[in-house]
């Protein structure tokens, strides 16, 4: 008898999709708040807000027709509650996810002056002095939240507009100007851990976990609950048909699109 495998045959082409999607978001979105401390404040907040959001949009627009770009454990655990990636596969995502963040912050640790790299823990997010570590949990909660709705309503569903990764990365560059001076605005804990480890910063970090994880199990929840389409896909004449699975993709993990 044959057993069937585990993991689709392209495992490894779908997991170096993830390390460099999740790349594509931690290099120039950590690298922003280091290279305003070398120039004095010249990127400012707008610019990184803009960093984040625009690397995160090109990366999962780049990956999405590969591994369906999740580029996040969190939107990846989000997936896997939805039934859009198998467990297996979704445990090997965020492994590549964090080997992608952690090769982000080794080359901006080799690139950068020590100074400003130890300064800002290369990139690190941090709890500012204003609030406390529940409430930028509970931050990180909602900003991930949006992030994750975001991915479901513009790349996951069936009827989303084609607009690649760029709503979600529109919703990350609002996140950073809103709370990115209070929690760093990782809503990722691939984007948190990969420089905190790197710059040896580690302080709160299961706030960029917990919180990032409980937003995107609440917008699966919403999404599979109320706002999912339930009404069945009209047949397609053969001719028309591409081969991709209902959300994208040609059938790929994840839904298809995404994050």
């Amino acid at each position: 008898m044959e057993v069937a495998p585990i993991l689709p045959k392209d495992w490894l082409r779908l997991l170096v999709a993830e390390a460099v999607g999740t790349f594509f978001l931690v290099f120039p979105g950590a690298g922003a708040p280091i290279l305003d401390k070398v120039t004095g404040g010249s990127v400012g907040l707008l610019g990184i807000a803009i960093a984040n959001g625009l690397g995160l949009a090109i990366g999962i627009t780049a990956t999405m027709n590969i591994s369906g770009g999740h580029l996040n454990p969190a939107v990846t655990i989000a997936l896997w509650a939805a039934r859009k990636i198998k467990a297996d596969l979704a445990i090997l995502y965020i492994v590549a996810q964090l080997v992608g963040a952690l090769i982000a912050a080794l080359l901006l640790k080799a690139i950068f002056p020590v100074v400003a790299a130890a300064a800002t823990h290369l990139g690190a997010p941090a709890i500012s002095t204003q609030i406390g570590a529940g409430q930028g949990m509970l931050l990180e909660l909602v900003m991930t939240f949006l992030l994750v709705m975001a991915v479901f309503l513009t790349a996951v569903d069936d009827r989303a507009p084609k607009v690649g990764g760029f709503g979600v990365g529109v919703i990350v560059m609002v996140d950073v100007l809103m709370g990115g001076p209070l929690t760093g605005a990782a809503m990722n804990p691939a984007r948190a851990l990969g420089p905190a480890l790197v710059s040896g910063f580690l302080t709160n970090q299961w706030v960029w976990w917990v919180g990032p994880i409980l937003g995107g199990l609440l917008a699966a929840a919403l999404y599979t609950g109320v706002l999912a389409n339930r009404t069945p896909a009209a047949p397609q004449p053969a001719s028309s048909r591409s081969g991709s699975a209902s959300g994208g993709g040609s059938g790929r993990p994840g839904g298809g699109k995404r994050r």
